[in-house]
């Protein structure tokens, strides 16, 4: 499968650890290196600012996608190549679902999560065949691996789908997990 953009949701907050800014960047650094556009949520603040920020610096293109309530509080990043304004988050969800052909969580909040989680269960249900992958500077997503592992020993979720979500814990091996990507089909039901 061939990488051209790549949908990062992450935290308009900068976390409580320096890494989580500095992990943002590099990984925005890195996508410009690899040409690889970064389709993101459009502001300009938190490791979502720093992300688009680190990916412009190194001469790489970088699409937002931004509410008209978000944009309306001055928080939209006005050096992007591209920023979509929408009127919902449902719209900026399709939005940034059509222009990428992956989708990555670096740590963030309730938002983040959500938006991962709405891209992974669209694979679990046939909408789309991309990567779901979760970038887990310093051990961030551990409880989330836990939780996850737990639906399936309680008989919620089919191990194939846990095996569908890459897990990574540098920007390295993200990329290099993201270039070797082959889909592998799950039957819902049987």
């Amino acid at each position: 499968m061939t990488i051209k953009r790549i949908a990062i949701f992450c935290g308009s907050s900068k976390g409580g650890h320096p890494i989580y800014l500095e992990m943002a960047a590099a990984l925005g650094r890195r996508l410009a290196e690899e040409k690889i556009t970064l389709v993101y949520g459009g502001a300009r603040v938190g490791c979502m600012g720093a992300v688009a920020d680190a990916c412009l610096e190194a001469g790489g293109d970088v699409i937002g996608v931004i509410p008209e309530k978000l944009k309306n509080v001055e928080i939209a990043h006005d050096g992007l190549t591209d920023l979509y304004v929408v009127k919902t988050m449902h719209e900026r969800k399709a939005k940034m679902a059509d222009l990428s052909d992956a989708f990555v969580a670096l740590p963030g909040g309730a938002g983040t999560l959500e938006e991962w989680f709405e891209a992974f269960t669209w694979s679990q249900l046939g909408y789309h065949e991309k990567p779901c992958c979760l970038l887990n500077t310093h051990d961030f997503f551990n409880p989330l691996v836990t939780m996850l592992d737990h639906t399936i020993e309680e008989g919620f979720m089919n191990p194939a789908y846990r095996e569908t979500i890459l897990v990574e814990n540098d920007v390295d091996s993200l990329i290099n997990a993201l270039q070797n990507y082959v889909y592998e089909p799950v039957v819902k039901w049987s």
